[in-house]
């Protein structure tokens, strides 16, 4: 499993459940990315989504407790039941989308996560982990700088040495 994430100088994420900005490359990289895989959240971040659409082109699966089962995605009320979900999926192509909690609680199952770093600080209310703190996470590649919309942004890999297994021995 994997995350992917954009975060400012100080590891944050978003405020007023919305990105802290707005990146066409960063945008480019994540469809990429995450075109025909599965990607994974937590209701607010669906709801962030434009119309609280589920995104084109990938399977949506969502942990949202007491959410309405809807035919445009897959609602999950528990992380039991999520894992019954992902397990039917190759870990390598399942990717945690967002938000701050549902990170938080995903990142110890994650190997890989990719991070666009902007060097400017948006104003955040949520913040990611600090990978470069994090015991057990190691950057293990980036980019060249690049300018994206006024900002100049880092495309970054990390790996995490001590990945807990989700799945329970699948």
């Amino acid at each position: 499993m994997k995350a992917i994430v954009a975060v400012d100088k100080k590891w944050g994420i978003g405020k007023n459940n919305d990105l802290l900005f707005r990146l066409s490359e960063d945008m480019k990289f994540f469809r990429r990315t995450t075109t025909g895989k599965v990607i994974v959240m937590g209701s607010n971040t669906l709801k962030s989504f434009p119309q609280g659409k589920p995104l084109p082109n990938r399977t949506n699966v969502v942990l949202y407790p007491g959410g309405e089962k809807r035919d445009d995605c897959v609602i999950c009320e528990s992380l039991e039941e999520l894992k019954t979900v992902l397990s039917a999926y190759r870990e390598e192509d399942i990717f945690v989308v967002g938000g701050a909690m549902f990170y938080r609680t995903m990142l110890p199952y994650c190997d890989k996560v990719y991070v666009t770093k902007v060097d400017a600080d948006g104003g955040a209310t949520v913040f990611y982990e600090n990978l470069d703190e994090l015991p057990g996470w190691r950057l293990v590649g980036q980019s060249e700088k690049t300018n994206d919309n006024g900002y100049e942004i880092i495309f970054c890999e990390y790996e995490n040495d001590n990945v807990l297994d989700f799945f329970g021995g699948k």
